[in-house]
């Protein structure tokens, strides 16, 4: 059951369902705007010369985000902040370690230290980057990603359980967070598509090299700040009152 935050009487009023699913889609909307998102996924949607292919890069990083932001909203809701204030905290450097790698094979890429080719399936031109001979691993390294980040992203997760809505109920929470990912997906694939539309729409080898570098560079330079302390940047800011 959903209930509103204690009133002045200390007593729960119960919550309008449907400003806890507007509440949860906006959150997770905000959720996929986080600056340590948008830098490592960033890194292989330039990479992306298919809108379609973008879209499903997407919604791979959005599904391993919802698997791990689910096992937090678990442990959330078992053990309160005891759990969280020792561990969950600690994962910001996970990423930041992420985001190294990410930049630094990125750069090896575009500067020919690995190798990449392209060829074609069903009259589809495909780019395959690889140390020897593997498979287009993008929708799976997205997915990864999208895991590391949903067990170190807890601000919108914690606005949910906590001042949002004192929901009384795991089914309740759980549910919460299946709406609040559905925000989540819908907000990376607009991401997604803006990154990827002007350069497939007007493609420039030199233009797409140039981003990619710009892409790698910012996400070892994040991580550097992330690193030393640095709380993080969100580009769609919410205050909890």
């Amino acid at each position: 059951m959903l209930r509103r935050p204690p009133g002045r009487n200390g007593l729960a009023m119960p919550l309008d369902p449907l400003l806890f699913v507007a509440l949860a889609l906006a959150l997770g909307f905000k959720h996929s705007y986080d600056a340590d998102h948008l830098v490592a996924v960033s890194n292989l949607l330039t990479r992306s010369k298919s809108l379609r292919r973008t879209a499903w890069m997407s919604v791979s990083w959005a599904a391993g985000h919802m698997i791990t932001a689910t096992i937090v909203t678990v442990l959330l809701y078992t053990f309160r902040t005891t759990l969280l204030t020792g561990v969950l905290d600690n994962l910001e450097l996970a990423v930041a370690v992420m985001l190294v790698v990410i930049g630094v094979f990125s750069l090896l890429v575009e500067f020919g230290l690995i190798h990449r080719h392209e060829h074609r399936h069903e009259a589809e031109e495909h780019v395959h980057t690889h140390l020897s001979s593997h498979d287009d691993p993008h929708h799976r390294a997205m997915f990864g990603i999208g895991v590391v980040h949903g067990l170190a992203s807890n601000d919108e997760l914690i606005l949910l359980f906590v001042a949002s809505l004192s929901v009384t109920s795991l089914a309740g929470l759980l549910g919460g967070v299946g709406v609040f990912s559905v925000g989540v997906v819908a907000g990376m694939i607009v991401f997604g598509i803006g990154v990827s539309y002007p350069m497939a729409r007007w493609d420039s080898a030199r233009v797409r090299r140039a981003v990619s570098i710009g892409a790698a560079v910012l996400s070892i330079a994040y991580a550097g700040l992330l690193f030393v302390g640095f709380e993080g940047v969100n580009l769609v800011p919410l205050s909890p009152a």
